[in-house]
């Protein structure tokens, strides 16, 4: 068919920083999609700032690539994952906006599945895919408990984020539709993902989908489409899940603003403080013989903990920020 150069139908936007090993693999699976000759669409490959040799295997594989759709790279010298998501937003050419880490192995329907949901549900400014956990190592006992955060997302229905309950979908797997997040979403995120030895807050994509759901658009999962996570050894350790966990808790507090309005936040906070206090000292006592021996509980605590000094450690970086 033919396509115009200028608008498409669908963007794949791949984020990679130092993961050259990993982008064969997943421009392989691209190269191979299924129903997708009615489809006008392109793959972007974002270099986060690497030192790998990112940009010569993006060049090799351009080289040699012979399909009617077209893949791009780009580099972009400030590292941060909504730093690049950014740019592979203003740089995409297609309508709709599907998002993969340099970790994701989309299936071979994945583009025509994120396609077709989107002109199913016109309403949808976002939605995710399903994505299975593929692990290089066995992890811990319980460790469905908080797997989601990694993460996974194994459930076979789809439904709609209807309330702040059902929490959001993560940047993996994502598709948005490029105008509602270049209408709603603020380039200056206060979430910007976890740069250096710097200010460190996961989650950016909350934030930003916190955005495009107060403007009234819905958001979905969509299990048709999939994708693998793959989780190497070393997210599996100790002292990786601890600090993980305890970033994630570091980051609610502005996710958990974002539900209220402006008014009604000076009298939330307060109440979720001492909400907090509560919820820690139950664990504490429901959980301390095993704390120091089982990881998933000291995951656990490691998150209400930093959810806790979520707002002061968040304050403390916006006042040096205004310096």
């Amino acid at each position: 068919m033919s396509c115009s150069t200028d608008r498409l139908d669908f963007t794949v936007a791949i984020r990679s920083y130092n993961s050259a090993d990993k982008l064969l693999a997943i421009l392989e699976q691209l190269r191979l999609q299924s129903h997708v000759e009615s489809i006008c669409w392109e793959i972007v490959i974002v270099d986060n700032n690497s030192t790998d040799n990112t940009a010569e295997i993006v060049k090799q594989y351009q080289s040699d690539w012979h399909q009617p759709w077209e893949l791009r790279y780009i580099f972009e010298p400030k590292q941060g994952a909504a730093i690049a998501r950014r740019r592979a937003i203003e740089e995409a050419k297609g309508t709709l906006i599907g998002f993969l880490d340099d970790d994701n192995i989309p299936t071979l329907t994945w583009v025509a599945a994120a396609y077709t949901f989107g002109q199913q549900h016109p309403k949808a400014g976002a939605y995710g895919s399903r994505i299975l956990p593929q692990y290089e190592v066995e992890p811990p006992q319980n460790f469905d408990r908080i797997a989601h955060y990694l993460p996974t997302m194994e459930r076979k229905d789809s439904f709609r984020y209807d309330s702040h309950k059902r929490g959001l979908p993560v940047g993996a797997g994502l598709v948005i539709r490029r105008q509602v997040w270049l209408d709603q979403v603020s380039p200056h995120q206060i979430v910007q993902g976890p740069v250096g030895n710097g200010f460190a807050l996961k989650g950016e994509e909350t934030e930003a989908l916190s955005h495009i759901k107060l403007a009234n658009w819905e958001i979905w999962y969509a299990p048709d489409m999939t994708i693998v996570h793959q989780i190497p050894r070393w997210r599996l350790e100790r002292s990786y899940l601890l600090n993980f966990f305890r970033t994630i808790g570091l980051s609610q507090h502005r996710f958990r603003m974002l539900r209220f309005q402006p008014w009604q936040r000076p009298i939330a906070f307060p109440l979720l403080l001492v909400n907090d206090l509560r919820k820690i000292s139950l664990y504490f006592l429901k959980h301390r013989t095993i704390l120091s021996t089982d990881l998933v509980t000291a995951c656990e605590m490691q998150f209400f903990l930093g959810r806790l000094f979520s707002p002061f450690y968040i304050w403390a970086h916006l006042i040096t920020k205004s310096k």
